[in-house]
Formats: C-alpha cells, sequence, structure tokens
C-alpha cells in the first residue's frame, strides 16, 4: 500500500505540487515576519545608524555574549546608553506586540468565520470593539483614579470586552440558535454599547479625545510587561484553538452532519467562542481598537492555504502578525514626526478588502 501524502517517508520531491507550495509559502512569511521585525526597529522619529541597531538587538537577545552593545557605530557610551533605550526599551515592545495582536485578531477573526460560517465576520462582530470602548470609557470620563489611568485602563477595556463575548456565549448554549442569531446579537450589543459610549462622551467632551486616539488603535509606549502578558495569553489560547481545527472543518458541513460523527456542535462553538472572546479582548486592552485584521488575514490565507482550518488558523495568525506590523510601520512614517493611530492604515486596507467581499457575495462568485 503506498504511503499518505502527508507521510514522513515521503521524501520531499515526492509531495504533490500543492502542499509543497503551501509549505514554501508558510515558510516565506516565517521568513519575512523574522525579517520585518529588526527592520520594523528601524523606523521612529529618531533616526538610527542601522548598524547600531542590528548590533543593539544581537546583543540584547543573546544576553551580552553576541559583539559590543552598539556595534563599532557608537561614539560614546552615553551615546550607546540612549540608542539602546530607543531600541530596546522603546521600539521593540511595541513591534513586538504588534506581532502577538496582530496573530490574536486574525486568528480570532478566522475562528469566528468558522464557528458562524461567514466570511464577514471578525472579532469585532460580537460587540467586542464596543464592549471595550465602554469600559475605557468608564475609566477617562468619569476620571477613576487618575494617577492609575495608564495601568487601569487595560483593565476596564478588557473586562468591558468580556462583556458581549460571553452573552454571545451564553446564549450560544441553545441548540436552536443558529449562527446568523448568534451574529445579530452581537451586533445588537454592540449598537447598545455605542449609545451608551455616545451617552458617556456628552457627559464629559474633555474624555473624547483621549478615547478617539484609543479606539483607532495604539502601539505606542509599550512595555516588555505588556509584550509578556500578551504574548503568553496569544500563545497559550492560540494554541488551544489551533487544536480545533478539525472540528471546525466539520462544523462546515452543518451541525446535524457534525454531531453524526461524534462532535458536539453546540459545546464546540461555544468553546471557541469564549477562545475568540478572551484572546481578542487581551489585544484589545493593551492597543485599542484596531479594525480589519481579523477579517481580511483568513481570506488572504485562504487563497494559498486552502479553505482546511487546520491550516488556515495558525497561518492567519502568523499572516495577522506580518499585516498588523507593516501597518504600525506606515503609521509611523506616513506623517513624521506625528505617528496616527494604527487603525487607520488597517482601515485604508481592510474597509475596500470588505466592499469586495460584499461585492463578491452579492454576485455569486465563488
Amino acid at each position: 500500500m503506498a504511503a499518505p501524502l502527508d507521510s514522513p517517508a515521503l521524501p520531499p520531491a515526492a509531495l504533490p505540487a500543492a502542499p509543497r507550495r503551501r509549505l514554501v509559502g508558510v515558510g516565506l512569511l516565517l521568513a519575512a515576519i523574522v525579517a520585518a521585525i529588526p527592520l520594523s526597529a528601524l523606523i521612529g522619529s529618531a533616526s538610527l545608524p542601522p548598524d547600531a541597531v542590528l548590533g543593539i538587538l544581537l546583543h540584547q537577545l543573546s544576553g551580552g555574549a553576541v559583539g559590543a552593545p552598539c556595534g563599532p557605530v557608537a561614539s560614546t557610551a552615553e551615546q550607546c546608553r540612549v540608542w539602546t533605550e530607543v531600541v530596546w526599551g522603546g521600539r521593540m515592545p511595541s513591534v513586538l506586540v504588534a506581532v502577538f495582536v496582530g496573530a490574536a485578531l486574525a486568528l480570532s477573526g478566522g475562528t469566528l468565520q468558522g464557528v458562524f460560517r461567514n466570511p464577514l465576520s471578525d472579532p469585532y462582530l460580537l460587540g467586542l470593539s464596543s464592549g471595550a470602548a465602554l469600559g475605557a470609557s468608564l475609566l477617562l470620563t468619569f476620571q477613576i483614579a487618575p494617577a492609575n489611568s495608564a495601568t487601569l485602563l487595560p483593565v476596564f477595556a478588557f473586562a468591558g470586552a468580556l462583556v458581549p463575548g460571553f452573552a454571545v456565549y451564553l446564549a450560544a448554549s441553545g441548540r436552536r440558535h443558529s449562527p446568523e442569531t448568534l451574529v445579530l446579537t452581537g451586533v445588537a450589543l454592540s449598537a447598545i454599547f455605542s449609545a451608551l459610549l455616545a451617552t458617556f462622551l456628552f457627559y464629559n467632551p474633555a474624555a473624547g479625545l483621549q478615547l478617539s486616539f484609543w479606539l483607532l488603535g495604539n502601539l505606542q509606549d509599550e512595555s516588555w510587561l505588556r509584550v509578556g502578558i500578551v504574548a503568553g495569553a496569544v500563545v497559550a489560547v492560540g494554541a488551544v484553538i489551533s487544536l480545533h481545527g478539525t472540528e471546525l472543518n466539520i462544523l462546515q458541513l452543518g451541525r446535524d452532519v457534525a454531531e453524526s460523527v461524534g462532535v458536539d456542535a453546540t459545546r464546540t462553538s461555544r468553546r471557541l467562542i469564549l477562545l475568540s472572546t478572551v484572546v481578542t479582548a487581551v489585544a484589545v486592552a493593551f492597543t485599542g481598537v484596531i479594525g480589519f485584521v481579523g477579517l481580511v488575514s483568513p481570506h488572504v490565507v485562504r487563497r494559498f492555504v486552502g479553505s482546511n482550518y487546520r491550516w488556515v488558523l495558525p497561518v492567519s495568525g502568523m499572516f495577522g502578525a506580518l499585516f498588523l506590523l507593516v501597518a504600525w510601520d506606515c503609521a509611523e512614517v506616513i506623517l513624521p514626526p506625528v505617528v496616527i493611530p494604527v487603525g487607520i492604515p488597517t482601515a485604508f486596507v481592510g474597509a475596500p478588502f470588505f466592499l469586495y467581499l460584499l461585492y463578491r457575495r452579492r454576485s455569486g462568485d465563488p
């Protein structure tokens, strides 16, 4: 009997063309992420020598074992210290948060598109963004502990994002609730939270400017503590979500077919909604509302890896990381020395893509 196509006994040359191209594409995507991270560290309001930036990264990543801290470029120890603080203490945390937040949003978007069997679903369709904005507005509007607002803002945003997510999670417990009903539940909750948000802003208009910037996504002033929190949550929850690729493939055939082969459609859907809510809430809590990453990434990935969710979920996370990282680079260079909210570049890419998806669905294109 011939070995299966994915058997490790087959040499690489024996793999069929499509899987080989898929592996090559994933390898190129990984290489692009690895290359984009140090390149992103070069971008900022202060122009630094590329050799110094590379030397700082190699020195810090190796724990001081490789090269001088700033390479041969810095003229004084004080200059090297300043450059190290700019690159390693200022830019790299923002770069890595962009990577992990982009992965979280894309992974959540791919998951929800599979759960709801709706290609227009994304992490914010359930009202998560409106809930997070409402939580942040409570802190800013009523000036709760203003001395600790920078620390409490992610906490309030995280708690606010969980509210609509858990509401949809509870609604998914009923076996009679269709995916369309759950989506519309999220839309209704989003409308309610948006109305409350507008009411709070009328109460205290002074909080509107700070909240508006946060609503468009902000990756400035990140810290290594935030990197650790976001990275830990995304890796842990993302790994669990990716293990459900087979169940998501079966759910695409319908609830009856899924349950006939032993997959509890209700329990699986609830679990994936909960996991997507948590990972999205973590992302939104630290960066604000960054739209379209979760919508665009899974669609682009399906063009290259197919519709198998065992591939779509992890590769979507990789593409989302690269997408948001490039968007952050654009946000820093579009209007120097001003850094615009990162949600603006993602919207310029995502909104036309969303219209394209709508047109394709209405015209009946595959």
